[in-house]
């Protein structure tokens, strides 16, 4: 079932992909957001190739919804006046972790709460499957991306060994046992 979300200029409808014409949508983005790791972080290059080598990039895109799909995980896709323009995915990272993945937004359409809506919506579907953490990697100049994390609740997670294996990666946790379930953005009313 879609989820809607409306600000006071715009409304972000997200959904649980499903069709193949909605996963040919979401392997856009991600090579999208590939490309843009890679403009904005030309010198991280090869940690860049290496960090999808080691996620399994080819299968994960072989086999999108086997690996972000039901029932244990999910892949959401943002659409903004009918175009698709954010994704978000997670897939079981053991029996009581869940691992967030993708997050991205098109340059287009960012500052509109749309990787908010996406957060949340994806939280929510965490906890009603019943995991007990959320987590998730993030380089540490994502500097749009991290306060978002922590605004929606995740703390730092050092316990667990970087991905990556650069010092520059960032991990985080989320407890999802704790808490009111997430609320979806609120119009700017200034």
């Amino acid at each position: 079932m879609p989820s809607v979300f409306q600000g006071a200029f715009f409304m972000v409808k997200v959904i649980a992909v499903e069709t193949e014409e909605e996963v040919a949508a979401v392997k856009a983005l991600i090579y999208e957001f590939i490309d843009w790791l890679g403009a904005r972080y030309p010198e991280l290059e090869e940690l860049i190739k290496d960090y999808f080598s080691n996620q399994g990039f080819d299968e994960e895109m072989s086999n999108l919804l086997g690996v972000f799909g039901p029932p244990g995980g999910a892949c959401l896709l943002a659409y903004h006046q009918g175009e698709p323009v954010g994704i978000l995915m997670m897939k079981p990272h053991g029996e009581t972790e869940v691992e967030m993945n993708r997050m991205f937004v098109k340059e287009s359409a960012r500052g509109l709460g749309i990787g908010k809506a996406l957060a949340v919506r994806l939280v929510e579907e965490a906890r009603r499957i019943g995991y007990d953490w959320m987590i998730l990697s993030a380089l540490d100049r994502h500097f749009e991306a991290l306060p978002l994390y922590r605004g929606l609740g995740f703390v730092d997670d050092s316990e667990r060994p970087p991905d990556s294996g650069d010092e520059r990666e960032i991990r985080l946790k989320l407890d999802l046992r704790s808490g009111d379930a997430l609320r979806p953005p609120r119009p700017d009313r200034s």
